[in-house]
């Protein structure tokens, strides 16, 4: 996969070029520092991938989207998650919010593959691979919900809110069945929270510190297990 960064700030510019050279299959033809320079740069030099950031001079990340008619698909790299909701009218596979893991970072790969048809290794087509959305009846309504977007599920009475960059669903599902439902990347912190490990920032004084500001208590029943999971080998 053919990928291009278009950022202005070098220690973010190194992270991705690192990132980017340790996955396998995944190669960085050209970074910018200005998008008005990537879109000349992309009407002359097919891309499969783009990292991009939306606090840019001159020309920011969503005047980037917006302008490029047929811009191939974009996972964007920001400190900032207002612009999450707007950013999927786009051809954006995913939404990193600074800083974000190596790990986290793996996960918008495997959903630019799925959506493309790519593979890491070597770029020949496969078929589409399975739709691994959630769908989150809440109210009178049914939410489709990527699980890698979830930061934490929170159990409040008679219900769960789960919680994503860019909304907050209150769902009637109990915590209980929520841990059927979500991969190993879901730990239970308390017994009123599971966490994403794939957007923890630190633990510190029992409290499991994620994106946006929230900060998560750990409950002492869970705490041993917890940590455990975090430092386990892989």
């Amino acid at each position: 996969m053919r990928s291009i960064v278009i950022e202005d700030q070098a220690p973010a510019q190194r992270i991705l070029q690192k990132y980017i050279n340790d996955t396998a299959g995944l190669e960085l033809e050209r970074t910018f520092c200005d998008a008005l320079e990537a879109s000349t740069y992309l009407k002359d030099h097919p891309i499969d991938l783009v990292f991009l950031d939306i606090s840019l001079p001159r020309f920011s990340g969503m005047d980037f989207l917006r302008a490029e008619k047929s811009c191939p698909p974009t996972i964007l790299t920001t400190a900032y998650s207002e612009f999450a909701l707007e950013s999927y009218q786009f051809n954006v596979v995913d939404y990193l919010l600074k800083p974000f893991s190596f790990e986290r970072f793996s996960q918008a790969i495997d959903k630019a593959i799925s959506m493309t048809g790519l593979t890491k290794a070597t770029g020949d087509a496969q078929a589409p691979a399975a739709d691994r959305h959630l769908y989150i009846k809440s109210s009178h309504d049914l939410v489709k919900v990527d699980p890698v977007d979830i930061i934490f599920i929170k159990s409040d009475s008679d219900y769960t809110e789960v919680i994503t960059p860019s909304q907050n669903i209150l769902s009637g599902d109990p915590l209980r069945d929520w841990m059927t439902k979500l991969d190993g990347n879901f730990k239970q912190a308390h017994k009123s929270y599971i966490v994403n490990t794939s957007h923890l920032l630190k633990i510190s004084h029992n409290r499991v510190y994620l994106p946006q500001g929230h900060v998560i208590p750990i409950g002492r029943a869970f705490k041993k297990q917890l940590m455990e999971d975090l430092v386990k080998p892989s």
